[in-house]
């Protein structure tokens, strides 16, 4: 059962909920302005209605919904984990009285992080636009400037050379596709593996790479050439497996669609990957758009430090 709102929040007396309320920071007395506002409390009700079917009417009582917008709101201020915020909304009487929780029992580090997850991004990215407007139309900000967060998080991929994502996108559209011939009991053609072909064809680019000499990029396109082709051919069937199984019984369909999912995901990428080796071995285009570093982190950009 879910609630907007605890009925009592406070049950101090009047002496304490002043010197509780005089120790309270600037930015409190805004947020907790601004966090009167019913459509952000509305919003919150909402997600925790999707959580299933009956919540607003049956079951033991939740987490109030502004109880848990105020929690989310001190953790990202104060950047705490859900164990910290479970600990510090316990020890600390300002938090309490800023959170709505009053005298009530503060949820555990695991109840807090399912509200994190039943709320989810979308409500959250309304909630901050909610917030600016509120803010715009109280004069707190002015709205003038953006603030864009610029942190950068390193990827665990190897060392990106054209040949290696090409093998990563082969071995990876290979398996799939027997994933799929496996789970549907059979395929009308059968998987073909050119695995074997595709880690000679990196090898000898690797090698061709070490030998000196002014035919080295000669024997380079060749060899390139030679995988791009092998790496086609794959991604024709992997093309030939997906319209196959648009085409089977409702029941094996649904067996395989997830992992028709991930079979067409990586198609995309691995095409990719063969464009921008096509631009680069044999046009020479190394600045080419939307290119791909690693086809299992697709996100992931090179930083460039200005070193030679």
């Amino acid at each position: 059962m879910i609630h907007l709102r605890h009925e009592r929040p406070s049950l101090w007396h009047a002496g304490l909920a002043k010197d509780i309320e005089d120790l309270w920071e600037p930015w409190m007395r805004e947020a907790d302005r601004l966090l009167e506002d019913a459509a952000l409390v509305e919003s919150v009700y909402e997600a925790q209605g999707k959580r299933h079917p009956q919540s607003r009417s049956r079951g033991r009582a939740q987490t109030p919904a502004e109880v848990a917008l105020r929690l989310l709101i001190l953790k990202h201020v104060r950047n705490w984990s859900y164990d910290t915020l479970e600990r510090e909304v316990r020890a600390n009487l300002v938090y309490r009285a800023f959170t709505r929780i009053g005298d009530e029992k503060v949820p555990d580090a695991k109840t807090l992080a399912r509200l994190g997850q039943v709320i989810g991004p979308e409500v959250i990215r309304n909630l901050h636009q909610r917030l600016m407007e509120l803010a715009r139309e109280r004069g707190i900000v002015e709205g003038r400037r953006m603030r864009v967060d610029t942190t950068v998080v390193e990827t665990n991929i190897h060392y990106p050379t054209d040949s290696s994502l090409l093998g990563d996108g082969a071995r990876v559209l290979t398996r799939t596709m027997k994933k799929i011939e496996a789970k549907t009991g059979g395929l009308r053609k059968k998987i073909r593996d050119r695995m074997r072909t595709v880690k000679k064809r990196v090898m000898a680019i690797a090698l061709a790479t070490r030998q000196p000499g002014p035919q080295r990029e000669e024997r380079q396109r060749k060899q390139y050439a030679e995988l791009l082709s092998v790496t086609r051919k794959i991604l024709n069937q992997a093309q030939g497996v997906m319209e196959e199984v648009e085409h089977l019984a409702p029941r094996r369909r649904k067996r395989v669609r997830k992992v028709r999912e991930t079979l067409e995901l990586m198609a995309e990428r691995v095409r990719q990957v063969v464009k921008q080796t096509k631009a680069r071995i044999f046009q020479g285009i190394t600045h080419f758009p939307g290119k791909i570093v690693s086809v299992f982190e697709p996100h992931t950009e090179i930083i460039r430090k200005g070193k030679a």
